[in-house]
């Protein structure tokens, strides 16, 4: 005979109005003609929920709930809650009966039929004149209802979809709230996987549910573009500040405005927090949205439709300086914002859950990347939500975060120089190839002007200087030699991708590519959404210790796959080039080793 049994007789009249043990200011009137044991189930089941009530929830729902058993529910809907009122399938009382003596809110059956109580109570408290949480903006910003530009309002739609604990949640703010106040109520590792949104439950209803320890640190996945890819932890607290990183612009039209980014200045392992830690360059990280190409070319088109996913990418500083200064020829400034502690850290926090939780979609207009930085900062910061820094362009982004006084650049020095030296900017590297090119005219008296003209040459009238070449001219023209060799594999990517988009039938001999290529796609969108990585783990929201040792074990293995793919693809897709771009790459590789050739026989002479 079940526990509840034993309660029956004292707790006859079904229909009266029951107060809660825990919480004598809610009420429950059960429906009606309710058999007396499933009364008594019943009123331990809401005993059992409303002790994990916040009191000023409790109290705000004022007079009586009435509450029934229905049978008329639409297949996959657990409860309704109208008008004072909440009814959940009976599927759920015979779940409720039929668990184990010892049961928790661990035990399946268990969990399922309170949080279906506490996700129609919290129904009732979102209408209720103390809820109003499905149309408070701060809760809208952190749950993934953004704010957009262009027009000024709210996304309609909601691109946290990744490591959801329910998609229901995404139906609406409404759904968003109540799914939320479920897990808030019965998860204890809530804060640990949705930090800012257990911190604005407890601010609202100013108590803190039972909490579990937490996995240390925020765990970003590095692209795997040059190696040491992986899981990345930032320890909050070793974060010294945060700068708004500008790649300046260029003259191809998806960069002409440049690009925005945010650089964490991360200092290094037992440094103390401080101005120094700038100087710990191979432990910053650049938070960096990018419209992910699925396909191989990015095409206006698409990007001005939305097309492409838009996705935070975590990559080492080393990387974005390398990429931008010596590929692009395209300088960088990193300009500190003028955050507190706490601004910082809700900072690094936001953009974690951005990076596991959020795919969205690309515009060129509407959605590219100063957007997507304004919308981070947004949402993270409350102060900076309240200031007018919307943007559609990096330059102009900047531009109103020092208007604004967001800014802090009172140490920022006035020489250029030093400005390098202490990396707060990082120059271009066309202007150290016009060193290295004046080198080269003094000796040899070539009569190009600069180091672009001189690079815009056929590699076979590059070629004809070198036996000519002393030591020092050597030397430069092997610099020179490899921005060439790394222009044009830039060029041959370029080109591929343009044929690639008229169709693989227009690369002849492609067929065999396809499926490498297709691989190496996949798994560089794996490095872009690290979510796929724990696609059917168990878990939401920011990864705990057992799915960091799966995200380990998975991140390791496709990165060592896409390592091997791309050595397989440089093999292979050299001889899908026209027979001039071809020509163009392997005469300036051919430059490369006899300047190494010609620097060895130069360095064996007397001096």
């Amino acid at each position: 005979m079940r526990r509840w049994r034993c309660l029956a007789a004292a707790l006859a009249l079904a229909g009266a109005a029951v107060p809660a043990a825990h919480a004598a200011a809610l009420q429950f009137r059960l429906e009606e003609g309710m058999p007396p044991g499933e009364a008594a189930a019943t009123r331990q089941l809401l005993d059992e929920v409303v002790a994990r009530l916040p009191p000023t929830w409790a109290e705000a729902l004022g007079r009586p709930v009435a509450f029934a058993w229905r049978d008329d529910l639409p297949a996959g809907v657990h409860g309704r809650a109208r008008n004072g009122r909440i009814g959940l399938r009976r599927d759920l009382l015979q779940a409720w009966l039929a668990r184990p003596d010892a049961a928790d809110a661990a035990d399946p059956a268990t969990r399922a039929v309170l949080a279906a109580a506490i996700h129609e109570l919290a129904h009732l408290y979102d209408r209720s004149r103390a809820g109003g949480l499905s149309r408070d903006p701060r809760l809208l910003d952190l749950a993934g209802w953004q704010v957009a530009p262009l027009p000024p309002g709210r996304l309609g739609r909601n691109d946290f979809r990744d490591r959801s604990p329910d998609p229901y949640e995404l139906r609406s703010p409404r759904e968003y709230v109540a799914v939320n106040l479920e897990h808030y109520l019965l998860d204890p590792g809530y804060a640990c996987r949705r930090p800012a949104l257990a911190a604005y439950f407890d601010a609202h209803f100013g108590a803190a549910t039972a909490r579990e320890a937490c996995a240390p640190g925020l765990p970003f996945v590095r692209d795997a573009v040059r190696g040491g890819a992986g899981p990345e932890l930032v320890e909050p607290e070793r974060i010294h500040a945060v700068d708004y990183l500008l790649a300046e612009g260029n003259d191809r039209p998806m960069s002409r405005w440049g690009h925005s980014m945010l650089r964490l200045v991360v200092c290094a392992p037992g440094r103390p927090r401080g101005p120094d830690c700038r100087l710990d360059l191979q432990h910053h990280l650049v938070l960096s949205f990018r419209a992910f190409v699925d396909d191989v070319q990015i095409s206006s088109w698409r990007g001005l439709t939305g097309s492409y996913p838009s996705r935070l990418f975590a990559l080492p500083l080393g990387q974005v300086v390398d990429e931008y200064t010596r590929v692009e020829l395209r300088g960088l400034r990193s300009v500190p914002l003028d955050l507190q502690r706490d601004e910082i850290e809700a900072l690094a926090t936001r953009a974690a859950q951005l990076h596991w939780n959020y795919d969205g979609r690309y515009f060129f207009i509407g959605n590219n990347c100063a957007v997507e930085t304004w919308k981070l900062l947004h949402d993270a910061v409350p102060r900076l939500a309240a200031m007018e820094l919307e943007s559609i362009t990096p330059n102009g982004l900047l531009a109103r975060l020092r208007r604004a006084g967001a800014t802090d650049e009172a140490d920022i020095p006035a020489d250029a120089q030093e400005q390098v030296r202490l990396g707060y900017s990082f120059a271009p590297a066309n202007a150290a190839y016009d060193g290295m090119y004046a080198v080269v005219r003094e000796e040899l008296g070539t009569p190009q002007a600069d180091a672009a003209a001189w690079l815009e040459l056929d590699p076979a009238a590059r070629r004809a200087v070198l036996p000519r070449a002393g030591l020092r001219a050597a030397a430069a023209l092997l610099v020179l030699e490899s921005a060439a060799v790394r222009r044009q594999e830039a060029l041959a990517r370029d080109e591929l991708k343009r044929r690639w988009l008229a169709g693989p039938q227009a690369l002849a001999g492609a067929a065999e590519m396809a499926e490498t290529l297709r691989e190496f796609l996949r798994l560089g969108g794996a490095f872009s959404r690290p979510a796929s990585w724990l696609d059917g783990v168990p878990g939401y929201g920011l990864p705990q210790a057992e799915e960091r040792e799966v995200l380990a074990r998975r991140a390791a293995a496709d990165a060592a796959a896409r390592e091997l793919q791309a050595q397989a693809l440089e093999a292979g897709v050299r001889g899908l080039l026209s027979p001039q771009r071809r020509a163009a790459l392997e005469g300036a590789e051919r430059n490369l080793e006899l300047l190494g050739e010609r620097l060895r026989e130069l360095a064996g002479e007397p001096s």
